[in-house]
């Protein structure tokens, strides 16, 4: 369906757990306090606002977290996600640190795609920014399996100053792999309010020298808040997500659903709509749908990053799954 503006929004991203085996500090805090087991949603109230979702148009899931593979029998949220009428693709966003074992059942639960979050290709960089005492995957293995089984396969690095001289080195991987490395703007959300922001123009300007030819890519993903870039040097391609320096909100075509079931119009606002107590309460499948609809529809015009306003989201992000 359309929301006041006339967008049609037809993707749903589902966080599934809050808590993360890893402490990225701009997205978790150092210290969490993980929510009650009872207040996060259950596999079936998910896929019952899935199966609503659908029928006004909700076609593409993205399952996110915290980390998403933390959280019991994943595998099995995505294939009954997968047999809902009308969902078209359901993919999944993670740090990547256990996605390698979990493959083979992703897979058979009919993952199509995934975006595994990397900042950094050097290990004690990532260690520090991650907060992870154990070895660092190895990254290029890591993503020529997923590509091997057929996997839609993306990066995710969020521009930090603390890695700035190493932004060529991490869009180096889409030179030898059909893989999509995306440089995403850190979102003034939790530690990222008071942290210097670099722009995708910042980075630009640093891998077209080393890619000269870097060119926007003739094709372009509907929708998509990532602009695309292209070299005859690369198999791949290099996408920047400007959602600050260029916002995509007259394009933006996605609601998100949190762990404890509130869903949200926009990632920047902190309204939202408690599906979690209407499914507890007994609420009917229509009622269930009204309140998408209305949520859907009530979408703003845009974010509200720059100014900050007292609407503004005030939890972290691994508490709303970005």
């Amino acid at each position: 369906m359309t929301d006041q503006f006339g967008r049609n929004i037809n993707y749903l991203r589902v966080s599934i757990t809050d808590r993360c085996n890893l402490r990225c500090f701009y997205c978790m805090p150092q210290q969490p306090e993980p929510l009650c087991h009872r207040d996060i949603l259950r596999y079936e109230e998910i896929t019952r606002i899935a199966a609503q979702a659908a029928l006004l148009g909700i076609t593409k899931i993205r399952i996110t977290g915290g980390e998403p593979l933390v959280r019991k029998d994943c595998p099995q949220l995505i294939a009954m996600l997968k047999q809902i009428k009308g969902i078209q693709t359901v993919a999944m966003t993670t740090n990547g640190t256990l996605l390698e074992q979990a493959l083979p059942e992703l897979c058979e639960a009919g993952l199509d795609a995934v975006n595994i979050s990397i900042d950094t290709l050097q290990e004690a960089d990532w260690c520090r920014i991650t907060g992870y005492d154990g070895n660092m995957p190895n990254w290029p293995d890591v993503l020529e399996k997923c590509i091997k089984v057929g996997l839609k396969t993306k990066v995710n690095a969020v521009l930090l100053q603390e890695t700035r001289e190493e932004w060529t080195q991490l869009a180096a991987l889409a030179e030898h792999l059909p893989v999509d490395v995306r440089f995403i703007e850190q979102m003034p959300i939790g530690q990222g309010k008071t942290s210097d922001c670099n722009t995708a123009q910042v980075v630009l300007q640093q891998l077209s020298k080393q890619w000269p030819d870097l060119q926007p890519a003739e094709e372009r993903e509907q929708n998509s808040p990532a602009r695309y870039y292209r070299s005859k040097k690369l198999t791949g391609r290099i996408g920047m997500i400007a959602s600050l320096s260029n916002p995509f909100c007259s394009t933006c075509n996605r609601i998100r659903l949190t762990s404890t079931g509130q869903l949200k119009p926009c990632l920047s606002y902190g309204q939202h709509t408690d599906l979690r107590t209407l499914l507890r309460s007994g609420a009917s499948d229509e009622t269930l749908r009204s309140a998408l609809r209305e949520c859907i529809y009530a979408k703003p015009r845009q974010h509200c990053f720059a100014e900050q306003t007292a609407q503004a989201e005030q939890q972290t992000m691994n508490r709303i799954g970005g």
